[in-house]
């Protein structure tokens, strides 16, 4: 249940103008976006960021944007903002079910990784999780293929969806009807 109710259309003055830059013109506002107008002089500046963050000047492709995005809530047990990703951006991106099942409960090291440099953007989300810095060894596996934009990128893309995935599990919005649960990508028995 929610500890913080999101609002509610009709939208007034403050939240209406403030929603409309947060989605699509056709698209209902998320529960995530609905709690944040909550407190207007915030959200308004988190938008220009968020914008940064899924927009076309980010230095990263969209798939590894999506990769970085799902691991890091994933890892931060965010399922409504995981749920939202893979529900938005997976497929366009061209994830396949076995990566997210991958990025959601798998590893760096697992199958379906044939790009090694796919697999460091994973290895580096990771590291950033656990300890909050990146050793010399992921550092370089990320330099091998990308810029110092596309590297600081990555970096503050991660740090991000911390803070995403802290006020969406603090405020314990709802889930959207719509995403997929943690569950619906748990990795398949094996047989032996």
């Amino acid at each position: 249940m929610a500890r913080i109710d999101p609002v509610t259309a009709p939208f007034d003055d403050t939240a209406g103008p403030l929603l409309a830059t947060m989605m699509p013109s056709d698209a209902e506002p998320i529960a995530l976006f609905r709690t944040l107008v909550r407190n207007p002089t915030m959200s308004a500046a988190m938008g220009h960021w968020g914008r940064y963050e899924l927009g076309r000047d980010l230095s990263l492709s969209r798939r590894e944007r999506e990769i970085v995005i799902l691991r890091t809530c994933a890892r931060c047990a965010c399922e409504y903002e995981w749920g939202v990703h893979v529900a938005v951006y997976a497929e366009r991106v061209g994830l396949d079910r076995d990566q997210v099942a991958s990025l959601t409960h798998g590893s760096p090291a697992d199958a379906c990784w044939t790009d090694p440099a796919e697999a460091a953007l994973v290895a580096a989300a990771d590291q950033l999780h656990d300890t909050s810095h990146l050793d010399d060894d992921a550092w370089s596996a990320l330099a091998a293929t990308r810029s110092t934009e596309q590297r600081l990128d990555l970096l503050f893309l991660a740090g991000w969806y911390h803070a995403i995935s802290y006020a969406a599990n603090g405020a314990q919005v709802d889930h959207e009807t719509w995403a997929p649960r943690f569950a619906d990508y748990a990795p398949e028995p094996s047989s032996s």
